[in-house]
């Protein structure tokens, strides 16, 4: 059986409980683990690298998309001559990159899968700006999403799930529409939008529906255009939560295995709800790179 190191966000579950409930939880299942909760960033970057010194293979995100990024991105700073197994327990306001594969949001019912046979090996994208380069494995947008994104992130965490929508709302009034050159070997756009969505995984913004034809296993992001004037954005966002949006007019959907994404004005960047900064944003796959606990 495998030891797992679990790396736990404290900050994710609210009231500094999250590191109990995930030993509980860890306990339960009869999942073997060390458990962490470093303080800062850096920390948790320094113990990944000593683990992965160490021999580590099995890591476990206890937190939300974000968490599961951070470990992503320490974990694909080394080379492996297998790719590192990572598993997945949601905290906090949930993880979307599991919906995908129907594991529960809970982290007691979540931590059961630890203990039973299945890896997944999946697809990471990388975004590349300004900022450097950075892994992503769920979701990421240019636009009025990453916009909604940024406000969100202001919002108490007391409003759960509600904290998209809501983000969205602020950010939608006084956000610019403007003109999007996307570039891949498959497919051009050129023309006004309101948003572009490059998606490894399915759900972003705590259960959106947004790539319901993605997956993580095929070397390709789906890339969507969303054309929409604002006024359309009540309308066109009940559908995309329920992933019903891809034949709308005012979607433009395609896949490529590298998108260049040029804006008129500077749209934020978001990967796995994270800001990264602004356009100009290359993206790229990098096919079978981690084995994903199911």
């Amino acid at each position: 059986m495998s030891t797992w190191l679990a790396v736990v966000n404290e900050q994710a579950g609210g009231g500094g409980t999250t590191t109990a409930r995930a030993r509980r939880a860890l306990e339960v299942a009869g999942v073997d683990h060390h458990l962490m909760a470093p303080r800062t960033r850096a920390v948790m970057t320094d113990a990944v690298a000593g683990a992965v010194a160490d021999g580590q293979r099995h890591f476990v995100a206890v937190g939300g998309d974000g968490t599961v990024n951070a470990l992503a991105n320490d974990l694909l700073a080394h080379a492996w001559t297998q790719p590192p197994v990572l598993g997945v327990l949601p905290a906090g306001t949930g993880c979307d990159l599991i919906r995908t594969f129907g594991i529960s949001q809970h982290m007691e019912e979540a931590a059961t899968h630890l203990s039973r046979p299945g890896e997944y090996l999946i697809d990471v994208a990388i975004a590349r700006g300004d900022w450097g380069h950075r892994f992503f494995l769920n979701v990421g947008e240019a636009g009025v999403a990453a916009a909604a994104v940024q406000r969100a992130d202001r919002l108490p965490t007391w409003l759960g799930r509600a904290r998209y929508p809501l983000g969205l709302a602020l950010a939608l009034p006084g956000f610019t529409r403007t003109r999007v050159e996307v570039e891949s070997e498959r497919r051009n756009f050129s023309g006004q939008a309101l948003a572009v969505v490059f998606a490894n995984g399915q759900f972003f913004g705590g259960g959106f529906n947004i790539a319901p034809k993605a997956t993580l296993v095929d070397g390709l992001l789906d890339v969507q255009v969303i054309t929409a004037k604002k006024w359309r954005a009540g309308t066109l966002v009940p559908r995309i939560y329920r992933g019903m949006h891809l034949a709308d007019r005012d979607i433009r959907r395609f896949t490529a295995r590298q998108v260049r994404i040029d804006t008129a004005e500077p749209w934020p960047v978001e990967i796995d709800g994270e800001y990264l900064g602004n356009t100009p944003v290359t993206v790229d796959v990098a096919p079978g790179r981690i084995a994903l606990k199911i």
